[in-house]
């Protein structure tokens, strides 16, 4: 089923695109940032990139009917070549995703042009832009979702890297993490402790049951222990990460979004501040202000600015 409301109608506006592992979104953004419509419907991970961009495609069509749609970007999991619009690499969230080449295959399905950045790139764009990075030209965001990534704004742009995968910070090395099974395929790396996932990993490890992420934050909010301690972990964890990694970066502020982030929140902020060096004392940690519409309009606003 899909989902969908509306706050208002546009003669232009601009079409921002999410493809998450989980659910696909879509929406209609007007040029001072404001969300005139918005469809969601499940990502089809499991059944292939095809289906992926056809899920994809359907939002768009249902939104491109009337009005005049200016431009439309896609924020996509994975490392993507922002030139082509190709994914360079993915981990098992999209299966067969790497190699999809989404601005070509998403644009022959529209009939239109298609620009295509990382999903996290967009999101930081977004939070940059009208979130809670809005004023500061410097700015790092984490998105804790069932993955975990990074993206860096440099002078109020994207610093992408050479591969386009710059401000990744899933594959650090942290410590009691030599267990835990990243999504790349290997062990010991922060998206294996502070990610959906990792929680949910950790989760069965302390248990022995396994449940989402989701389910343990429901748990460690009804007052169990095991999934309290497991949250706990993940969030200090997380948050001493980040404090090392703004001494590193110098940003202004450190944006933290995705569906998980809530859960990590607390314990992650009093880990950051206690780890955090003197002269970054300043440097804040806040909670993403667009949630779940921040990658969609970030895709909005890539679409915007190359025009």
């Amino acid at each position: 089923m899909i989902d969908s409301f509306a706050t208002g109608n546009a003669d232009v506006a601009y079409l921002g695109i999410d493809i998450g592992g989980t659910k696909t979104i879509a929406l209609l953004l007007t040029p001072d940032g404001q969300v005139a419509a918005r469809v969601q419907a499940p990502t089809p991970a499991r059944h292939g990139p095809a289906m992926v961009l056809d899920t994809a495609a359907e939002l768009a069509g249902r939104l491109l009917d009337g009005g005049r749609v200016a431009g439309v970007g896609v924020g996509a999991a994975g490392t993507l070549d922002p030139a082509t619009g190709t994914v360079r690499y993915a981990t098992d969230s999209l299966p067969g995703w790497a190699g999809t080449r989404i601005a070509d295959e998403l644009g022959a399905r529209m009939g239109r042009r298609v620009h295509v950045d990382n999903d996290v790139n967009a999101a930081a764009l977004a939070e940059a832009w009208t979130g809670a990075g809005r004023g500061r030209e410097h700015l790092l965001l984490l998105a804790v979702g069932t993955g975990l990534g990074g993206a860096l704004i440099r002078r109020g742009s994207l610093e992408r890297g050479a591969q386009g995968a710059g401000g990744e910070v899933a594959h650090l090395p942290v410590p009691g993490a030599e267990q835990l099974r990243c999504g790349c395929g290997r062990r010991g790396h922060l998206e294996a402790v502070a990610s959906g996932s990792g929680i949910a990993a950790a989760y069965a490890l302390a248990a022995g049951e396994q449940v989402s992420g989701r389910e343990v934050a429901a748990r460690a909010a009804a007052g169990e222990a095991a999934a309290q301690r497991v949250l706990d972990h993940a969030g200090g964890t997380l948050g001493a990460a980040l404090a090392g990694l703004v001494a590193l970066l110098d940003p202004a502020a450190v944006v933290l979004a995705g569906g998980a982030a809530p859960a990590v929140l607390s314990a992650a902020t009093r880990a950051y501040q206690a780890e955090l060096l003197p002269a970054w004392s300043h440097v804040p940690l806040l909670p993403s202000a667009l949630g779940d519409n921040a990658v969609a309009i970030g895709a909005a606003r890539m679409a915007m600015e190359d025009r």
